[in-house]
């Protein structure tokens, strides 16, 4: 994929379990390795599937806490945190942004960064020096409306701002803690191949009609808010799409951990 040098691509990035911080899988290595292929951003917005609000929400606190969202994991992993600065004077340009684009969008003055945001940057950029900005889903909305949350947010990356996706390519947590496959099923595979098939042809439009498509949708999004942080990040890279599938791997046999860059000219 072709980047201006000082023009970030925009990622999404599948961030497994909150355990990924503290294992040793192939995604934990991709991650402490990706921010070596990227310029270094002037700060990093993240949607992610963690935070699920009606209308846009924005995080605005100076120094957001590190918000441990999940329980029965090892004392270790709670005593991990991300003390990266917020960047209040970024979230109201991020709110105005979305305003302008027709949207309602409100800022947080006191949430933190949940494990969706912290734990993939505490691999990538391990120092928290950079300010983080978390933007929330609405699980109630379609990819079209969250691909044009990412339109919104174009301009941010001609100021080398870094606009990153999380959830997962696939998320049936039914069928990864039942524990029932030894392999990874067809299911996974081909819903899997169709994404990044679709991606490589740039075909977009296919791409947001992914529940109508997509082979085995519902099977691996019962629910889709790990999937549309996705087209945040696709929507945020512009026109035409370049893409690069910067990694794939399985954890659990159904939880498909693809990353992808994605960028485009119409900045």
């Amino acid at each position: 994929m072709s980047q201006h040098p000082q023009l970030p691509p925009t990622l999404f990035i599948s961030h497994g379990s909150p355990m990924l911080a503290l294992e040793n899988a192939s995604t934990t290595e991709f991650l402490r390795g990706l921010a070596a292929e990227l310029p270094k951003p002037s700060a990093i917005v993240v949607a992610s599937a963690h935070w699920e609000t009606d209308e846009p929400m924005i995080t605005g606190a100076a120094h957001p806490e590190t918000i441990h969202d999940f329980t029965g994991f090892p004392k270790e992993l709670y005593a991990l945190r991300y003390p990266a600065p917020g960047n209040p004077v970024l979230a109201h340009r991020i709110h105005s942004l979305l305003e302008a684009a027709g949207f309602k969008a409100g800022i947080d003055p006191v949430r933190g960064l949940d494990h969706g945001v912290w734990n993939p940057l505490l691999l990538m950029y391990p120092k928290a020096d950079i300010s983080v900005i978390e933007l929330s889903v609405q699980a109630g909305r379609d990819a079209h409306w969250h691909y044009r949350i990412g339109q919104a947010l174009i301009p941010l990356r001609e100021d080398n701002i870094l606009i990153i996706g999380t959830g997962n390519l696939t998320h049936n947590l039914r069928e990864a803690f039942r524990g029932a496959h030894s392999a990874t099923p067809s299911w996974v595979t081909g819903f899997a191949e169709w994404v990044a098939d679709r991606v490589a042809e740039s075909d977009i439009a296919s791409l947001l009609a992914w529940q109508t498509l997509a082979p085995h949708a519902r099977e691996n999004h019962p629910t889709s808010e790990h999937f549309l942080p996705f087209f945040v990040a696709l929507g945020a890279a512009g026109i035409p799409l370049q893409s690069k599938h910067l990694h794939k791997d399985t954890a659990l046999s159904v939880l498909a951990m693809d990353a992808y860059a994605f960028g485009g000219q119409n900045e």
